[in-house]
């Protein structure tokens, strides 16, 4: 193997899991669900490395919220979009959200809002 290519020899899924399980549930689960979407399982090192540095940038706490909202909104989430929601600040918005979120009925998020589409009321 290449010496770039070495290092990544001693990882294995189980290493990667337990570092996202002391991070919370949520971060286990997402981590799960990309190897979970790969055939090889060293397709999935990168984006599970990228999205668990996540929490030295941000903080753990704020990377298990993100992964919590991502879970309810995503089916499958990938780095990309944990890394959207943190840098929006969307997992600090508080457990309202996540609860609204949870119990609605509709599975995808509504995206833009009414204020987009012409206003709030349209009651005159």
């Amino acid at each position: 193997m290449p010496a770039n290519h070495q290092r990544y020899s001693e990882w294995d899924s189980a290493r990667f899991l337990k570092w996202a399980a002391g991070i919370g549930d949520s971060t286990k689960e997402v981590v799960q669900k990309l190897f979970d979407s790969y055939r090889v399982e060293e397709q999935a090192y990168k984006g599970c490395l990228s999205l668990l540095k996540l929490a030295d940038k941000y903080s753990p706490e704020r990377l298990e919220n993100a992964c919590r909202i991502a879970l309810i909104r995503i089916p499958n989430p990938r780095y990309k979009n944990i890394r959207l929601i943190l840098e929006s600040g969307q997992d600090k918005k508080g457990d309202g959200t996540l609860q609204s979120y949870s119990s609605s009925s509709n599975k995808y998020a509504c995206v833009r809002g009414a204020s987009y589409y012409g206003g709030g009321s349209h009651e005159e």
